[in-house]
């Protein structure tokens, strides 16, 4: 039962991760000092997608789960969980690079209206 528990926990920090490494920069907007934090989740996020590696926190879930006696899914992370409610087919290289590349660009921007108001000050 505890493994199942901190792999739950682990799945919970997954997703707390992917949607600071997408919307945290709406967050640094606000607060510039988490650009120390925002900018290499940023930049892990879009390496591990536009490498077609996976995450460190995946193969750790699936040990966990086969640990508390559930099974390891296949795949990672986005594949298994916002894919599917994403997308109907499985996650393809291509979409994988199309989603690394509309992170970096979606934060590239933010981070461009950041450094636009410091220089304004």
């Amino acid at each position: 039962m505890a493994y199942r528990l901190l792999a739950d926990a682990v799945l919970v920090l997954h997703g707390a991760f992917i949607l600071f490494a997408v919307l945290g920069g709406l967050w640094v907007l606000r607060r510039p000092r988490w650009i120390w934090l925002h900018l290499p989740a940023v930049l892990w996020a879009g390496f591990i997608e536009l490498s077609g590696g996976i995450c460190p926190l995946t193969p750790l879930e699936n040990r966990l789960r086969v640990l508390g006696g559930a099974g390891a899914y296949r795949g990672d992370f986005i594949d298994r969980y916002l894919m599917s409610w994403i997308y109907p087919d499985e996650l393809t290289r291509g979409t994988q690079i199309v989603l690394g590349l509309l992170v970096i660009a979606f934060n590239a921007f933010l981070y461009g209206l950041i450094w636009t108001r410091i220089r304004r000050r």
